[in-house]
């Protein structure tokens, strides 16, 4: 790792914390509010790769632990994370491991790829251990937490999406970035 790999980590977590400026759109039925910035999490997976974009990620949730207020609506600290809702924020370094690891061991860098990885990532896994996780602290059914996750699934999908878009037109404009990870360089131009 040299110091360009720790700049970017640094960047797309000052990017994640930025994305929590916008305000948390708080539910009545869940714990856990709709935010941007899976967006950010999904970027740098998508655009960092697996070593990189996970280290990024996991970077913002060691600050948020720390009692950064790195949160959307300024919230951080321990508590945050063993809420019940803090399944899906600790699901962030290992969604954004798994979206760079799909996204940079394909052979071309396409939007489908990257919608995948960020289905894949993005949702299934930060729902999934939301999830559990949201149904363990809450002692409530898991059939009633996953009920209450599938709220977030829209956004969750236009999230993905413009991950997906922003992220591969990204990289075919800044190839560079790809270094240093997993050695994949080919990015489809459309």
């Amino acid at each position: 790792m040299n110091t360009k790999d720790i700049t970017m980590m640094a960047m797309f977590a000052a990017i994640i914390g930025v994305l929590g400026l916008f305000p948390p759109l708080v539910l009545p039925f869940s714990p856990v509010p709709i935010t941007a910035q899976t967006l950010g999490v999904m970027l740098a997976g998508s655009i960092l790769g697996a070593k990189r974009g996970g280290g990024s990620v996991l970077l913002v949730v060691a600050l948020i632990a720390v009692g950064a207020p790195l949160l959307s609506g300024g919230r951080g600290g321990l508590g945050m994370l063993l809420a019940p809702g803090g399944g899906y924020i600790l699901a962030w370094p290992i969604a954004a491991f798994v979206i760079g690891m799909i996204v940079h061991r394909a052979k071309k860098v396409t939007v489908i790829n990257a919608v995948m990885a960020n289905l894949a990532g993005g949702i299934i896994i930060i729902h999934a251990i939301g999830i559990l996780y949201f149904s363990w602290l809450a002692d409530l059914p898991l059939t009633a937490a996953a009920l209450s996750s599938l709220t977030f699934l829209p956004g969750d999908l236009a999230k993905a999406m413009i991950a997906s878009f922003l992220s591969v037109k990204i990289l075919q404009h800044s190839p560079f970035i790809f270094e240093n990870d997993t050695g994949v360089k080919n990015v489809e131009h459309s």
